[in-house]
């Protein structure tokens, strides 16, 4: 039996072997290696580093980054043989490249920078690895940690990003600058919508009610500078005393409530004292009526019976405001009521049956008939009205 020949070991096999091979040696020595490149690397001009200023003008020196399989060497290696302040940052855990590889010790150089993507390409892509953005001082929380990296670094502007609110946000300041261009002083990145703002350092300070009220309930429309603080401006609806008082609200009322008001009765022409202290408003304000209203006491405290119409209405010549008993009579007595040897005496003393009346024959050694004799006996007729003569209560020879 004849054995059948191997067609790849044949002459005509072994030459045609041997032509392929001489054309592809003579293709790579003709295009200077660049048939197994795996594309064009990065020309943008940096700092020098290896005795190059970029990644391009290292030239078909692929072993300036590349090592061979049996190599000892990494292309980690090549890369930290020119970038010697990276390599110090990875032994930083407190720098950048230190968080990143502690984070993930597997971490390599072209996780995040990827070569031979044309000489204008980017040389970072994080799309490998989770990039601590806390590390360079801007943590990415609430909606901000939904970005992809171009809505913020655009045109790979990673390095000068910046880092203030309005730079990005601009378009979406419904205030058109009035407040500036420190959003975080109110907004939190949870939301444009979640207002923090601390009125506190405004001129209008938020106590009591107003805590709780909406922004929208004093700033409608979205105004907010130039909005109004003086109260009449949003409470006018709730003015019960229909402008008797004008519009300065907060010199009776606090911003806790209404009904705790705060009006300073001594400042008006009726200061509150005594009893009048405890008061309930409504007492003497009946009708929500508190302009023009009566100060004489009878307007509230008529005459009492007691009195039988002899006292007028002038309820202050006897009593105080702290009660109405004991009274006192504090107005001016003609007549000196300690001028005898009793002293003191009392108002029935002279006034036995009314206090428009009085009689000197309730005291002393008083006798009508003998006080008629002896006055008669000077020619004095008029002996009845005694004060007319004896003004102080005393004997004049």
């Amino acid at each position: 039996m004849r054995n059948k020949p191997l067609g790849c070991l044949t002459g005509t096999g072994i030459i045609a072997t041997l032509i392929t091979a001489l054309a592809i040696v003579g293709a790579v020595f003709a295009q200077g290696g660049t048939l197994f490149s795996a594309g064009a690397l990065n020309a943008q001009s940096g700092a020098m580093l290896g005795n190059v200023h970029s990644h391009a003008e290292t030239g078909n020196n692929c072993d300036a980054c590349h090592t061979a399989p049996w190599d000892s060497a990494t292309m980690a290696d090549r890369c930290e043989t020119c970038h010697g302040d990276i390599v110090l940052q990875m032994q930083n855990v407190a720098s950048l490249h230190g968080t990143l590889t502690k984070n993930d010790p597997k971490l390599g150089c072209r996780s995040c920078h990827p070569e031979h993507r044309g000489p204008t390409a980017s040389l970072v892509e994080l799309s490998g690895a989770r990039f601590p953005h806390e590390a360079v001082g801007f943590a990415l929380v609430g909606q901000h940690a939904n970005l992809t990296c171009g809505q913020c670094h655009q045109s790979n502007n990673f390095k000068n990003a910046p880092t203030d609110c309005y730079s990005c946000h601009k378009q979406q300041d419904r205030h058109n600058g009035q407040f500036g261009t420190d959003c975080a002083s109110c907004h939190t990145p949870d939301g444009w919508d979640r207002v923090s703002v601390d009125h506190s350092k405004f001129a209008f300070k938020l106590e009591g009610k107003h805590v709780n009220v909406s922004c929208e309930k004093c700033h409608q429309n979205g105004v907010f500078k130039g909005t109004p603080t003086d109260c009449y401006s949003c409470h006018q609806k709730d003015d019960r005393h229909n402008g008797q008082f004008g519009t300065d609200c907060a010199a009776c009322h606090k911003p806790t409530n209404w009904d705790e008001n705060t009006f300073d009765h001594n400042k008006s022409k009726f200061p509150l004292t005594g009893a009048h202290t405890s008061l309930d408003c409504k007492k003497c304000h009946q009708g929500t009526q508190f302009t023009g209203l009566s100060t004489d006491c009878v307007s509230c405290h008529a005459e009492p019976a007691a009195h039988m119409g002899q006292f007028g209405t002038d309820c202050a010549s006897c009593h105080s405001t702290t009660a109405w008993k004991p009274a006192k009579f504090n107005g001016k007595h003609t007549f000196p009521l300690d001028h005898g040897e009793s002293g003191l005496v009392s108002c029935a003393t002279c006034h036995p049956s009314s206090y428009s009346t009085y009689t000197c024959y309730g005291c002393h050694e008083h006798n009508e008939a003998e006080i008629r004799s002896k006055h008669l006996e000077e020619g004095i007729n008029n002996f009845q009205n005694c004060i007319e003569c004896h003004a102080d209560g005393r004997k004049h020879d």
